[in-house]
This record gives C-alpha cells, structure tokens and sequence, in this order.
C-alpha cells in the first residue's frame, strides 16, 4: 500500500534574504510555474503538500513543517548554493530531496552530491516514480530526465490556490503566470532553451484560464513564460479573442523582434498587451530573431531602433534584451553602438546579460570548455551580471569592465533616466524604469563593477583568480555568499562553493569513449 508522503515545495525566486524595494515589489510575481505544476500533480497523487514561494522575506526555516518525508527545490543557478544549503538541513531532518529547474538541467553532475534526486526533464510520470521510491540515494543522487517535455500541465484553475497564496506577497502589482508553449524554434548558442523543440499545450485550456481569471480580478494582469511567445501568433491570439473581450487582460510577453510585425502589434494592443521584451543580443551575431539576418554594426543599430520606436507605438513597455562579451565583439565600439541605440529609442529599458555559459545547458558551452574560457565562479553569482564566467575572446578583463561601467553609467545617468521618463507614455511603466534605474539593477549594478574593476587593478589574487592562474576564491565572493545565505549559511555543505567548470565536457568526453568501447 502506498503511504501518503509530506511533502514540502520551494520554490528559490531568489538567494537569499532581501530588503530592497524592487524584491519587496516585484519578487512575487516572478514565481516560476513548474513548482506549482509539481504541488497540483502531488496532490493528485494523493500526498500533502506544503508550497513556499521564497522571495527573500520568508524564514525558509520556520515556515516549512519540520517533518517533512520528501523536499523538492526549484532553482535557477544563482540559487544552486542556497539550494545546497536547503538539502543539507532538510536531510539532517530526515527528508529525502529532490532538485528540478535550470541548475538541475545544467549542473546535473554537481547537483547529484548534495541531493537524492535530481530531475531535467520532467514530467508526471517521473514525479509518480520519485514519490513511490522516496529512497535516499547517497553520496551521488540519481539523475533522471524525461525524454521531452511534458505535453500537458495544470492550468490556472489547478494551480490557483497555490497562485493565490504567492499573490498575496505581492503588495502592489499581481502577475498571474501563464504558459502556451515549451521550447524554442531559434538556435541561439547561448540559451538552454536552443536545444528543446518547440511545441504548444491545449489551447483550450488557454481559454478556460482566461475566463476563469476574469472572475477572479477586474483586470487581470498576466505574464506568459513562452520562452518565445507567439510563434503560432494567430492561435494565440484566436484563443485570446475567443475566451475574453478584446483589451480586458493586461499582458506580458517575451517575444522576437522578427515577429513583432505591425500587423501583429495592431493585433497585441487590441488584446490588451502592455509589455514585450525582445531580444536583440548583439549589433554583430543572432540576426535571426531580429530580422535583421547578415545586418551588423550601425545599419542594424538603425534598423532595430527603427523597429522598436514602432513597437513603442503600440506597446507602452519594451525592454530590449542585449548580451554582452561575445566572441564576435571587439573593441569599444559594440559599446558605442549601444549608447546610439538608447540615444535613438530613448522609450526602450535595455536588459544587459554579460556572457555565462551554464554548465550543459547549451552545445556552445563545450567549445568554451575546450578552449579553457570558463572560469569555476560559485554558482551564487551566475545570475548574468554578478559574474562572467566566460574569458571574453577579444578583451582584457580590465578593459572589458571599463566597458561595461562604461555604458552602464550611460544608461542610467540622470539624463538618460529623464529621457526615458519623458519618452514612456503611462504611468506604471514610467514608475518601474525609475524603480530598476535607481534599484540593484541601474545604481548597484554600476558600484558593483567599480568594485570588481577597482581589486583587478588592486587584488593580485583577484585577478590571479580571473586569470585562471589560481581556483582560490577571493574573499570578496566568499563574504558575499556567507552574507547572502544569512542563517542558511552553516548549512552549507563542504565543498558546495565550487565546482568543475568543464564537468559538461567530461560527460560528453565519457560518453563518447563508452560509445568507441562498444563499437
């Protein structure tokens, strides 16, 4: 007979405690929708579930029951040593623990030290296998991973009241997560999603949730985690149409720009979207999603900016997405190409993500493994900005940071931030620029980097460490994780600060041999 489990659900939206306005504002409304998909299917199969969506002001500690039989962690990388800690103090209760989410999928092999269980892929089927098994699996965890993504998950309407308990840490602004589809038709090199193929989910449950979020707001605000929204663009907005009166849902989106054609931004506004973030990556590479194909330098700056104040006529919010440190760029100039960019659509916030290459999470990762540019960073700051773990083809570190201040300093200068305001045309758009502008996201950002800058110049081992001429971690990140983790801090198992950079490419290495060996 099967026993009915314990089991607790956290959910890691960041790393540890926090007290800054723009978490206390926004941190609920990123929860991500998996662990919530995961508390309706352990609840189906007949268990007790306790789902905590951690935004920095919980006591992680004191709200999880402390009896728990089975923990399951959600995290992205920058979580992956709080997710570490969590284990190790869950185990010592006597719980078995299970990690999912990006860090499972692209560290599997560091994971496997620190958890019983860790999933990629996952789908009903492995959740029911886990639950039935509940076995510690020590000292590596097994790795399981389903062949493709799920085909279906629970709606809003299954998940509601596990949405509805998050919603309520969210003081101002309420975002109900939805999802359409899984994976992507674009093969960026740098994105985990490049590798998953791209399929929808029930369209007619699409419908059924908007309606059912039509009686529970009287404006609801939704976000759609499509890791590219719109690919099928008539069905989706068929759907919309069909289950809600037109503009009667404000909506968020992750989108290209090689979809936002006017024709279909006539279509987003009269659906009621309020916010599209495009990628544009780079002024020299990933022409596909822009369409802006072998266009480079300022003919593509021109087009792009061109396309976006379009976007800006139909879309009150726009940020633009941009990687910076590819291999591809070389000099100032990718730097000053921006700058002309903000210059000439002064209504877009631009996103900047320096370079990472997270584990195994894209096939370009073994190409900077093989070619020694991936640096063992502790996962802490793998969040696309606290670190580049990447050695950057063309720059110097220095030279790259001074670089970086550089444009960063530009786009949140007092100037730019009045720009902005004056080119936003509503009110709660306006307010979120000046929020990030001021927040960790403009002023931190710039300190940040003027300190990394300033002990590369000053700290030996500092550089020594960036230089790959050392693994020693400098003080200035350990006391930063100790500081983050707060309490969670003595839980933190021995060796969980570092890692094996290359752990994809010595996979991919043994694998191979295994296959030569059975030929």
């Amino acid at each position: 007979m099967k026993r009915n489990l314990r089991v607790g659900i956290i959910d890691l939206v960041t790393k540890g405690p926090t007290r800054a306005l723009w978490a206390r504002v926004m941190n609920a409304n990123f929860a991500s929708i998996m662990p919530q998909v995961l508390a309706a299917w352990c609840e189906e199969l007949g268990h007790d579930v306790t789902l905590i969506c951690y935004t920095g002001f919980e006591n992680l500690v004191e709200e999880l029951p402390q009896n728990l039989d089975i923990v399951f962690i959600g995290a992205f990388s920058e979580a992956g040593q709080t997710a570490y800690a969590l284990s190790s103090l869950f185990r010592s209760r006597g719980a078995i623990t299970v990690l999912g989410g990006p860090h499972a999928r692209c560290y599997p092999q560091d994971a496997q030290k620190y958890f019983d269980y860790v999933l990629g892929l996952t789908d009903k089927q492995i959740i029911r296998s886990v639950l039935d098994d509940c076995a510690e699996h020590r000292p590596y965890g097994l790795h399981i991973t389903a062949s493709q993504h799920p085909t279906s998950i629970p709606g809003v309407q299954e998940r509601w009241k596990f949405i509805e308990m998050t919603l309520r840490k969210a003081p101002l602004i309420k975002v109900v997560p939805m999802i359409g589809s899984l994976g992507c038709p674009y093969t960026c090199s740098f994105c985990i999603d490049s590798v998953i193929p791209y399929q929808t989910l029930d369209f007619g449950l699409l419908k059924e949730d908007l309606s059912f979020l039509m009686k529970k707001f009287r404006r609801p605000l939704v976000a759609w985690h499509d890791p590219n929204f719109g690919v099928r663009f008539d069905d989706y907005m068929n759907a919309i149409e069909d289950a809600v009166p037109p503009d009667s849902i404000d909506f968020i989106a992750e989108s290209s720009l090689s979809l936002l054609t006017e024709p279909h931004l006539k279509r987003l506004k009269r659906n009621g979207f309020k916010a599209i973030l495009p990628g544009i990556e780079s002024w020299y590479d990933l022409g596909g999603k822009s369409r802006t194909n072998n266009l480079s330098g300022m003919t593509k700056v021109k087009q792009v900016s061109e396309h976006v104040n379009m976007i800006l006529s139909y879309i009150p919010y726009v940020q633009t997405n941009f990687v910076l440190g590819l291999d591809t760029d070389e000099g100032k100039e990718p730097f000053e190409l921006t700058k002309r960019f903000l210059d000439m659509t002064p209504g877009a916030f631009p996103g900047y993500s320096l370079l990472s290459a997270f584990g195994q999470a894209a096939p370009v990762n073994l190409e900077y493994q093989r070619a020694n540019q991936v640096l063992p960073f502790p996962f802490h700051f793998l969040d696309n900005n606290k670190a580049m773990n990447v050695k950057p083809r063309n720059y110097s570190w220095s030279e790259f940071y001074d670089n970086v201040i550089d444009l960063t300093k530009y786009t949140f200068s007092g100037r730019s931030i009045v720009k902005r305001f004056g080119a936003t045309g509503a009110f709660i758009p306006r307010l979120l620029n000046v929020l990030r502008a001021v927040s960790t996201e403009g002023f931190g950002r710039i300190r940040y980097y003027t300190d990394v800058r300033r002990l590369l110049e000053t700290d030996l081992q500092f550089k020594r460490y960036f230089e790959r001429e050392t693994t020693e971690l400098p003080s200035f990140y350990s006391d930063l994780i100790r500081e983050d983790l707060g309490p969670l801090w003595k839980w933190l198992p021995a060796g969980g600060m570092y890692h094996d950079p290359n752990a994809y490419l010595k996979a991919e290495n043994s694998r191979t041999a295994a296959v030569v060996r059975d030929i």
